[in-house]
This record gives structure tokens, C-alpha cells and sequence, in this order.
């Protein structure tokens, strides 16, 4: 078996179709195999590249792959969709992968450490129990403003608004019951939602990276550990400039000649650490406003408000915030406040400090 020898599998829950290329453009054997099946039938092939998309078990396939001596390659669905050829099956879908790795411009998704996926689930479950602690108190305050009953702004006002409802019995008894469940409900969300924030910062304390990332305003807890789940390796970037790009933070071009148009954020990437980002961003410019701090980083985001707005300094602070991340993620060290945010991503910026 020559080392060039590339294997496409489409992955599924119950049947994988593995499409093996030798000469580029070309399958030269199939295969439609269960999950177990691929895994024994991969293992006694020789050293190999294994292309698959980046979605479901993917990253765990890849971990396997690469403990039997193969490279695991996962593409982005999004890029391999668009070189599927007629209808969609399992045979053109290996096809649409074996021609997207074939293409330098598509960058591989890197195959995630259990530890990153234990760490990205953390957070995915907490974000739950938020929306769901949400939903019930919007259902509560939407409830009582029916009875003429209206609760003011603020999460932390609506239970015991509620209590104090139920306890006066300003709501109809069928409701009672029910009303004093959903405030026991809440509080449930509550403390796994607190559970799970200790747990993070519990796995933060084992994390330099994650210390580091925490020293530049605007990143808590949230954010460290999120960009570590999601990055992993922050050296696969050539830039902070490139990193803020894969986190959607930087302007969308359509430009033609000599004509060149900036527009909005491309908002690509991780929505959910673009979020942390802007609202930390927002967070720390606030903070500015009232501390009059003389960082640097700060004084310039004040600067930018001042000329712009609120919110498009809060975005540029965001993308710069990436960008010191970047720095001071792949460097080693931590945020250096005399810095100059300007140059925050280049190799002569003095942005960390041991």
C-alpha cells in the first residue's frame, strides 16, 4: 500500500461507506461496513490518510484512527457539501470528500481530545439548563401579568414575586400548585447551573492556559475555557489576525478592482465564543468607563467608542481581545497591561509577560 493511499468514509449511525484512492480522483475499491467492521477493517490496513467530516463520533473515530498509526483528516460539512456531484448518497458524499481534501484552501478541523469534547460539553449543558431556566421564568412573569400581576425587570425578582403571589392567593387555586413546582424547578436549574460553573472552574485551576487567557480584561472563566474546548491548538493559526477570523469577528468583504467594501462581521466560526467575547468585551468596556483606567487597552477602546459608537467599539474590542488571546495563548506568559493593542498580534509586540 503506497503512503498517498487516501480513505473517504461517510460516517452514519449504522452503516459507513469507505471509498480507498490511490491515484488522486479516482476510487479503486468500496466498502459498506458497520461500525465495527470499519474499525478492524481500517486497522489492518497499513499507515493511510482518513478523511471524514467533522460531525457526530467523528472526532473519537479520529482518535482511534490515529492510535493505529493512520492520519485523521476532518473537513467542515459546510465545505465538502458543495462538491457533491448530482444526488446525495453515501457513494457521492466520499466522493465530495476525497475531492475537498484534494483542495489546500480547506482547512481541517482539528480531531478534539476527549478532555476538549468533556470540556465543550460542560459548557454545552450549562447553556441548557440557562435556556431552560429562562423559558420558565418568562412563563411565570407571562402568567401572573395576566392576573394583572406585574413583576419588574430582572431575573432574580420573578420567584419571589411568585411566592408572594401564590402566598397572598392573588392567583386561582388550580394554579398554586402548579406555579410553587415551577419556582422549585428554577431553583434545581439554578444549582446545577452553579454545579457546573464550579466544575469549570475547578478544571481551570489545572489549565496554565486557562490562567493566562484570564488575565486579559474582558476573559473570565467562561471564555478561557471555552476557547481551550473549542481551539485546542492555537499555533495552527499563522496570526491573531487569522484567529479572530475563525471566530467570525473580523469585517465582511465584497470588493471588485480597485473598489473595496468592509461591511458587518462575518459572524462565522463558534457563535457561542463569539458571544463570551462581545459581551465580555462589552463588560470591560464598561468597566473602563467607571475606573478611568490608564490601560492601554482600555484607553483605546474608549478611544474607539468615542469616534464610533458603543457597539462597534464593543466588537472591535472583542476582535482585539481574540487577537491578545492569540498571543499570549501561543507565546506562553500572560496579558502585559503597558502592551499596545495596536500591534497586539505581531512577533515584536511586547503584549506578555513571564
Amino acid at each position: 500500500m503506497k503512503e498517498n493511499t487516501t480513505i473517504a468514509v461517510d460516517i452514519a449511525k449504522n452503516v459507513f461507506e469507505a471509498a480507498v484512492s490511490v491515484v488522486p480522483g479516482r476510487v479503486g475499491e468500496r466498502r459498506r461496513l458497520t461500525p465495527a467492521q470499519l474499525r478492524r477493517w481500517v486497522a489492518q490496513r497499513e499507515p493511510s490518510t482518513v478523511v471524514m467530516e467533522a460531525c457526530g463520533s467523528a472526532h473519537h473515530l479520529g482518535r482511534e484512527f490515529e492510535k493505529q498509526g493512520h492520519k485523521a483528516v476532518l473537513l467542515p460539512p459546510s465545505q465538502v457539501r458543495r462538491y457533491v456531484l448530482r444526488n446525495k448518497t453515501d457513494r457521492t458524499d466520499t466522493m465530495a470528500l476525497l475531492e475537498a481534501y484534494r483542495n489546500e484552501d480547506i482547512k481541517p478541523v482539528p480531531v478534539k481530545t476527549e478532555y476538549q469534547q468533556a470540556l465543550a460539553w460542560l459548557h454545552r449543558v450549562r447553556t441548557g439548563w440557562k435556556h431552560a431556566r429562562t423559558a420558565r421564568l418568562n412563563a411565570m412573569r407571562g402568567v401572573l401579568r395576566e392576573l394583572g400581576i406585574t413583576i419588574p425587570v430582572g431575573a432574580t425578582k420573578v420567584l419571589p414575586a411568585v411566592v408572594e403571589a401564590v402566598a397572598n392567593e392573588k392567583v386561582p387555586p388550580m394554579l398554586r400548585a402548579v406555579l410553587l413546582e415551577a419556582v422549585d424547578e428554577v431553583r434545581q436549574l439554578e444549582q446545577r447551573i452553579r454545579g457546573a460553573e464550579d466544575d469549570l472552574v475547578r478544571e481551570a485551576k489545572t489549565q496554565p492556559a486557562v490562567k493566562a487567557l484570564m488575565t486579559i480584561p474582558g476573559i473570565g472563566i467562561l471564555t478561557a475555557t471555552a476557547l481551550v474546548s473549542a481551539v485546542g491548538e492555537p499555533t495552527r493559526f499563522a496570526s491573531g489576525r487569522r484567529f479572530a477570523s475563525f471566530l467570525g469577528l473580523v469585517p465582511r468583504e465584497h470588493s471588485s478592482g480597485d473598489r473595496r467594501h468592509l461591511g458587518a462581521i462575518t459572524k462565522r466560526g463558534d457563535p457561542y465564543i463569539r458571544m463570551l467575547l462581545t459581551h465580555g468585551a462589552r463588560s470591560a468596556l464598561l468597566a473602563a468607563k467607571r475606573k478611568k483606567s490608564n490601560d492601554r487597552l482600555r484607553t483605546w477602546a474608549l478611544a474607539v467608542e468615542q469616534r464610533r459608537g458603543h457597539n462597534r467599539a464593543t466588537i472591535a474590542l472583542a476582535n482585539k481581545m481574540a487577537r491578545i488571546a492569540w498571543a499570549i495563548w501561543s507565546r506562553g506568559g500572560r496579558y502585559a497591561p503597558g502592551s499596545d493593542p495596536i500591534t497586539a498580534d505581531r512577533t515584536n509586540a511586547p503584549i506578555v509577560s513571564d
